[in-house]
């Protein structure tokens, strides 16, 4: 919706009136910021859909200017993501500060990655 990846959380639809289509309400929420967006469209349209992945990486250390340092699969790092902000932010600093192995998932698409949750790895 208004070229952002977003989760549709509502969607009505219109009768059809005086200048032909039924129209489609959506609101949808954006999976990286939060932000609310509202669309409304021709019901005979169709919708684009962002490909949305989530991959677990390993990781590994936090920069001074809160880059993520994340192993890969193939075992190289991956060192252009920065923690998030606000409280999932601090908490992985502070799994990190006690020595705790952290797992990260990183959501991806439309060309944008976020790291958006975090677990203690398994012994």
């Amino acid at each position: 919706m208004k070229g952002r990846p977003c989760k549709v959380v509502d969607t009505s639809t219109s009768k059809t009136g005086k200048h032909g289509h039924a129209k489609c309400n959506m609101t949808g929420i954006d999976i990286f910021n939060g932000k609310k967006y509202e669309e409304i469209c021709p019901s005979t349209h169709n919708m684009e859909v962002p490909e949305v992945k989530r991959l677990d990486y390993q990781l590994l250390d936090v920069s001074e200017d809160g880059f993520a340092s994340l192993m890969l699969p193939d075992g190289s790092t991956k060192e252009d993501l920065k923690l998030p902000e606000g409280e999932l932010g601090t908490q992985i600093q502070e799994m990190l500060d006690q020595g705790k192995d952290i797992i990260v998932s990183v959501l991806m698409a439309m060309d944008e990655e976020q790291i958006v949750s975090a677990k203690e790895a398994p012994k």
